[in-house]
This record gives structure tokens, sequence and C-alpha cells, in this order.
């Protein structure tokens, strides 16, 4: 899908209920099943949690608003546990020595310029 057709469809869904919204996923996820010329790229662990929780409040007839503020608190969950992740390998790398490479060193200065012709004592 070209990024104009991305952009598009994310103005039009801008413009509905969060209501009207769980419909048009639904009937995505109906045209992806009979219809999907290639495989779906496969969440992370935490999407999958956050899509299982989602459909279970779905299922269960929670309001739209409700699943919209425990969908919003898990964002912010896994927003947070991506820089726990980010922190942790950098401390494990610290201390393995697996560090990015230093930029080379500037070169060394060979004392100030000598006029030209005078010889070095």
């Amino acid at each position: 899908m070209n990024e104009f057709l991305k952009k598009r469809l994310d103005r039009k869904l801008e413009s509905l209920s969060d209501e009207r919204i769980y419909q048009v996923l639904d009937y995505v996820e109906f045209l992806e099943s009979k219809y999907a010329e290639h495989p779906v790229e496969s969440p992370s662990a935490f999407q999958k949690l956050a899509e299982t929780v989602e459909d279970t409040l779905r299922a269960g007839r929670v309001s739209a608003s409700a699943i919209k503020g425990t969908m919003d608190a898990m964002s912010a969950a896994g927003r947070m546990m991506s820089g726990l992740a980010a922190a942790g390998k950098a401390v494990v790398d610290g201390v393995t020595g697996e560090r990015p490479p230093a930029p080379p060193a500037p070169p060394r200065d060979a004392g100030p310029p000598q006029a030209p012709g005078a010889d070095a004592p």
C-alpha cells in the first residue's frame, strides 16, 4: 500500500467514533481472512497480549471508551517496557564490553608549523 493511501485511510478513520473503528477493524479482518495475498507480519509478544486483552474486552461487551482507556494504559506500559529493555541492553553491553566503536582520535599535532626553509634544531 502506498503512503498516500495510508494517509487517506488514516484521515477517514480519525473522523469515526471508537465504536465505528471497531466495526472497520472487524471488516478488515474479515477481508483479510478471505482475500489476503500474503501472510501478515507477526506482532510482537506484547502486541499479541494487547490484542488479546482488547478482543476479550470487546467480546465482553465493554464500552468502546473503557476499551480505549485500557489500551491507552497498555500502550504506555509498552513504551515503558521498551525503554527498560533498551536500558537493560545498554547495561549488558557495557558489562560485556560490547560497546559501539569509538570515533577515531584526531591526529596528533607535530608541533607548531615552521617557516619554509627553516631546519629543525
